[in-house]
């Protein structure tokens, strides 16, 4: 059971930061961002090994990289198969079904990381290099926030109230995971 729990936790890891880089730079290329910035550089290489293979077979639609959200996917695929193989609870019917929340739940940790980084640097380094790349990250989340949320004394809530609505999205998530009868994921 340790040995599980260590493995899991490792497989977690790894395939938080692959499938991580996927999704930013799914994201990243959907909004156009150019990718020639220390961010950039640490996504592709972290995700060109998949995504440059899948490009021949998997056609993008339009502003969507589909190659990089199809390497997220396999990459959870692989994820759960290892923790089938290795003795978990769920049939290998399953994997793909929980391949999906796995995607679902690493973007909603990515938007969570995006929006915590961009307003620590934000306090901390205002003029950073990256502080920009990071708010137009953030903007589609906290934008439509900041039209609706007061901003009382100039204290900006849209972070908060983004941060909230997010954990809102994991429980229902979870919830719905464990309703088809599997453990609730953290």
């Amino acid at each position: 059971m340790v040995l599980f729990q260590i493995v899991s936790f490792v497989l977690d890891i790894a395939s938080g930061l692959l499938g991580g880089a996927c999704l930013l730079r799914l994201f990243m290329q959907w909004h156009r961002f150019g990718f020639a910035n220390p961010l950039g550089g640490l996504v592709f290489a972290f995700s060109d090994w998949i995504v440059l293979p899948l490009r021949r077979v998997v056609p993008a639609m339009g502003r969507w990289d589909t190659s990089s959200l199809a390497a997220v996917f396999l990459i959870e695929c692989t994820h759960q198969t290892l923790l089938w193989l290795m003795g978990a609870t769920f049939g290998g019917s399953w994997v793909p079904l929980l391949a999906v929340f796995g995607v679902l739940r690493l973007g909603l940790s990515l938007l969570t990381g995006l929006i915590i980084v961009s307003v620590v640097l934000s306090w901390v380094s205002p003029h950073s290099p990256l502080g920009p790349l990071l708010a137009r990250l953030c903007e589609p989340m906290l934008g439509p926030l900041r039209r609706v949320l007061p901003q009382p004394a100039g204290v900006d809530l849209a972070p908060l109230a983004a941060l909230v609505l997010i954990q809102i999205a994991a429980i229902v998530l979870n919830h719905i995971l464990a309703s088809i009868g599997r453990m609730p994921f953290v």
